[in-house]
């Protein structure tokens, strides 16, 4: 039984890696669509999307100074070096929106797989961790129409899609407390984005009928990241954390190819002209300088609280070919976490809910885009907890996350949104020497 309810889960979150689905957007300048379709992710390189396990994203993000010997924490790399068994992960986000502002109102959701992990302890003080997680995430759909000559009335449209994955091997080691560690590995992605006007006035007709511009920014490079973390036993029950990470400025490389189409009405003849082809512009993607800092005190099993505060500097955020991506991103972004969970015993057999962890968490922030010079604050309530599997340390995990994004003012549009994530990790013992043969 305990078999069959494992494969059923893990094939559940696999069958999500490559598929979105849900949504529905009721208004007629956004159309049906099975994506978030969120308007600000027209800027710079799209939404950045939250990369961490259901267990953190419960605890509000406080990733800084969190360790366990049972789960990963991909966030801050030097917490591998404390894992006590080899640890898979994955889990898959299902999100709502709600979209208000600027003339629009709508609904719009989606799901997919939001990470996977790999961690293996090696010897007693140190770690390694395979893993792959989203980046940041672009699909928006808008329309507008204006009137103008002299071809009357038109259609603005804009659309795009795409986004940045990283895949990455990280890797750990401790010495008396003091645990170092690193990520690197590959950061890749396409980034789509198309403006197009098509006329309207039908008492128009010999004219330009659509012109559409487009282009395609592919993004491909080496990406680190560092962390720290000092860990000290306060007495026989608490322990206190400290923790940090780190992650300079940093090149990709970045191709662009530029395409301009437009086709023509001649009563009864449309024809097609490539106006503007550019193809194959090479040059450099420069991601910003980021940092974080965060304490956690714990009690031996039973609690963990912690504070986190990150910081990224988008003044470095830079790009050579494809000037707008540089457009409406501020010059910096900052979060505020608190977060803390519960497991109110372990170990006690007879009552299973005594041994479900709950966790709750709180954020507060700017988001890196600054729109019409307008900052962008963000805020939420977190909640979520993990369910043992009956004679295993492995667990389903569960996380929900409540906010809001942006105002209506300066004309900008407000986002709420509710996002739920569902994980499974599973935990075995490896490279285990025999001790008969």
């Amino acid at each position: 039984m305990y078999q069959s309810r494992v494969k059923c889960i893990v094939i559940f979150l696999i069958t999500l890696w490559g598929y979105e689905s849900t949504a529905q957007t009721g208004t007629t300048s956004n159309p049906t669509n099975g994506r978030v379709n969120n308007p600000y992710s027209k800027y710079g390189i799209g939404e950045l999307i939250n990369g961490n396990s259901t267990v953190l994203r419960g605890m509000g993000n406080v990733t800084s100074a969190f360790e366990n010997p049972y789960e990963v924490n991909s966030d801050n790399p030097a917490s591998y070096s404390f894992l006590q068994r080899t640890t898979f992960e994955i889990g898959a986000t299902g999100e709502t929106r709600s979209v208000v502002g600027s003339g629009l109102t709508y609904r719009t959701g989606t799901a997919s797989v939001s990470y996977l992990n790999l961690g293996i302890p090696v010897g007693k003080n140190a770690g390694i961790c395979l893993g792959f997680r989203p980046y940041s995430h672009t699909f928006y759909d808008m329309a507008d129409s204006q009137a103008a000559t002299p071809i009357g009335l038109v259609e603005k449209r804009y659309n795009g899609e795409g986004g940045l994955n990283y895949v990455y091997l990280g890797g750990a080691a401790k010495h008396k407390g003091l645990s170092i560690g690193f990520n690197a590995g590959y950061m890749f992605g396409t980034i789509r984005n198309t403006a197009g006007v098509m006329a309207i006035d039908t008492q128009v007709i010999n004219r330009a009928y659509t012109t559409e511009y487009t282009n395609y920014t592919q993004i491909g490079g080496i990406y680190w990241k560092g962390g720290i973390m000092y860990e000290r036993k306060i007495d026989s029950d608490y322990t206190f954390r400290i923790g940090g990470t780190f992650t300079l400025s940093q090149k990709l490389t970045e191709h662009l190819n530029e395409y301009q189409i437009s086709t023509y009405n001649f009563g009864d003849t449309l024809v097609n002209d490539t106006t503007v082809k550019n193809e194959n512009q090479k040059g450099k993607l420069t991601l910003p300088m980021s940092y974080s800092i965060g304490v956690m005190i714990a009690r031996n099993d039973k609690w963990n609280l912690g504070l986190d505060y990150t910081a990224t500097q988008w003044s470095n955020f830079a790009s050579t070919p494809d000037s707008h991506l540089t457009e409406q991103v501020g010059s910096g972004s900052y979060k505020i976490s608190l977060g803390g969970e519960l497991t109110p015993d372990m170990n006690n057999i007879r009552n299973y809910w005594s041994r479900v962890t709950y966790r709750m968490g709180l954020y507060y922030g700017t988001d890196y885009l600054k729109i019409n010079n307008t900052a962008l604050p963000f805020y939420g309530l977190t909640l979520g907890g993990s369910l043992p599997f009956r004679k295993s340390l492995s667990k389903l995990h569960m996380s929900m996350d409540i906010g809001r994004l942006g105002n209506t003012s300066n004309g900008l549009i407000q986002q709420t949104y509710f996002k739920f994530t569902l994980g499974v990790s599973f935990n075995d013992k490896w490279f285990i020497p025999r001790k008969y043969d």
